[in-house]
């Protein structure tokens, strides 16, 4: 089973590039996962609905297969646009895994719109804070994903989407609290 799983991650990650990323955890950790902690559990936001906003949203962290992987469910619903009934909902699925012998992460992410994003997960700063970020494309957009841990214990999280050859510009933004 971990071999077709493999397989078909690699097959779906055809013509992506691949990021330097920097090393999850150091050798004398015990815990590999140690830097993901903050994150394990239930979140749930509340927002304004303005552009970029959701008007409420949840997302899950969870360890699966034995502490091999961690799974990242979220969901958004949004106010409709100017001249919409109804707004939209946004589901996505991430699994966040690290390939033998390997101490980097990366992660797959899979949503309701048929996007598909590889990720080099990297831990700017060495504070609460995790990135994840496409490789370069000569004529594809980029993506970058933070997650930052606030003092307060809410979780903030933006989405940033780069031009081919361009800069990071937000794209949505939210605040998480945790729920258990």
């Amino acid at each position: 089973m971990r071999n077709n799983l493999l397989a078909i991650l690699l097959i779906s990650l055809c013509g992506t590039s691949v990021l330097p990323a920097q090393n999850a955890t150091s050798p004398q950790d015990e815990d590999p996962w140690s830097a993901f902690n903050f994150l394990i559990g239930n979140w749930t936001g509340v927002g304004s609905g303005q552009p970029g906003e959701a008007i409420n949203g949840s997302t899950t962290f969870a360890f699966d297969l034995d502490k091999k992987i961690i799974v990242r469910k979220n969901r958004a619903e949004y106010a409709a646009q100017p001249g919409k009934q109804s707004g939209t909902v946004h589901e996505d699925l991430m699994i966040i895994y690290r390939e033998s012998g390997n101490a980097n992460c990366q992660a797959m992410y899979f949503d309701n719109e048929g996007h598909t994003i590889k990720y080099q997960v990297t831990f700017p700063a060495g504070q609460s804070i995790i990135q994840f970020e496409s490789g370069p494309g000569e004529k594809a957009p980029r993506f970058r994903l933070l997650y930052s841990l606030k003092a307060d214990g809410t979780l903030i999280n933006e989405f940033f989407i780069a031009p081919p050859k361009g800069e990071f510009k937000s794209y949505t933004k939210g605040v998480l609290k945790k729920v258990s």
